[in-house]
């Protein structure tokens, strides 16, 4: 953990997200991102608190040090006091990188990105540094739950509209699915869908416990390497995963993610004897280690300070 360095004073931050305030958003995997991260923030000795998107350019913001933007589906645009100064202001994408706009990280301070690889972070008229998604060990760790206790293969998440390649192709193949998500009940057997929602206090024990995860990304996010908050979770608690293939994928999670080419792959690779498709215990709970000590948000804390720091040293 990074402590205040000697003579530091704390700062003031405020972490924006998109979601919206009380229960709607609690059901939003940003509002999670950005509590465990304003956490973080608090254990490194700093003041943070989540600011929902109706305070996002709130006159508010003028009285911080510190405002981190979690771009996502709507722009911020940096409200600055008109005498000069006022907070240092950070942009991190952490989704949906084609609805950032070409003039968009000029209003920043600083411009991250949750993806070593985005083919449009050269075009920008600032530098765009690699800060990739992070879990929250405290919470998602091999001691979350027993092992194997779980569901076969669970996935989480709503049906973004449409019939998820990779349920369809569990449901089609007989595969034997928990479902938790919004929207379900379109495409699928009430039998199927285990809930419309799993808070979030309970995601870590039905990551450890489950058998397998499954997670898939947006075609573009997987394209352009902006991997799945998911998959940081649920490799931090030891459990087995299945995705989609994502550029950068291997390189940060090596072989506690097997990847499919074709969702239609997934009920044979279920199927077969796990120690045959997936690395075993031991394995994965070294990967799971790894994961928590290098993409932690205590880590990814330490380093938005850092650069905050140099900021406004700088101003």
């Amino acid at each position: 953990m990074r402590l205040l360095r000697r003579g530091r004073k704390p700062m003031s931050w405020s972490v924006v997200v998109a979601s919206p305030k009380g229960e709607a958003g609690a059901q939003w995997g940003d509002t999670w991102f950005a509590s465990d991260l304003v956490e973080a923030l608090e254990r490194a000795g700093q003041r943070a608190r989540v600011v929902h998107r109706g305070g996002a350019e709130s006159a508010a913001r003028e009285a911080d040090d510190v405002v981190v933007v979690l771009r996502g589906l709507r722009r911020v645009r940096p409200r600055r006091p008109a005498t000069g100064g006022g907070a240092a202001w950070l942009l991190w994408v952490i989704s949906h990188p084609e609805l950032v706009e070409p003039d968009e990280p000029d209003d920043f301070d600083a411009v991250f990105a949750a993806s070593a690889c985005w083919s449009r972070a050269s075009e920008f008229g600032v530098p765009v540094l690699p800060l990739l998604q992070a879990t929250n060990p405290r919470r998602f760790s091999p001691s979350a739950a027993p092992a194997d206790t779980g569901a076969r293969a669970l996935f989480v998440g709503s049906t973004r509209g449409e019939y998820r390649p990779a349920v369809r192709a569990c449901v089609d193949g007989g595969v034997e699915l928990a479902l938790y998500g919004v929207g379900w009940e379109e495409f699928v057997a009430p039998s199927v869908i285990a809930g419309e929602f799993l808070p979030n206090e309970l995601l870590p024990a039905a990551y450890a416990a489950a058998w397998t995860v499954l997670n898939d990304h947006w075609p573009d996010m997987a394209a352009e390497g902006f991997l799945s908050n998911r998959l940081f979770d649920a490799v931090a608690t030891g459990t087995r995963v299945l995705s989609d293939r994502a550029a950068g994928m291997s390189e940060v999670f090596g072989t506690a993610v097997v990847a499919y080419d074709d969702p239609n792959e997934i009920p044979a690779l279920l199927a077969r004897p796990v120690d045959e498709v997936f690395a075993g215990r031991p394995t994965r709970l070294e990967h799971a280690a790894r994961i928590a000590r290098e993409h932690s948000f205590d880590a990814r804390a330490a380093e938005l300070i850092e650069r905050a720091e140099q900021i406004r040293d700088a101003s």
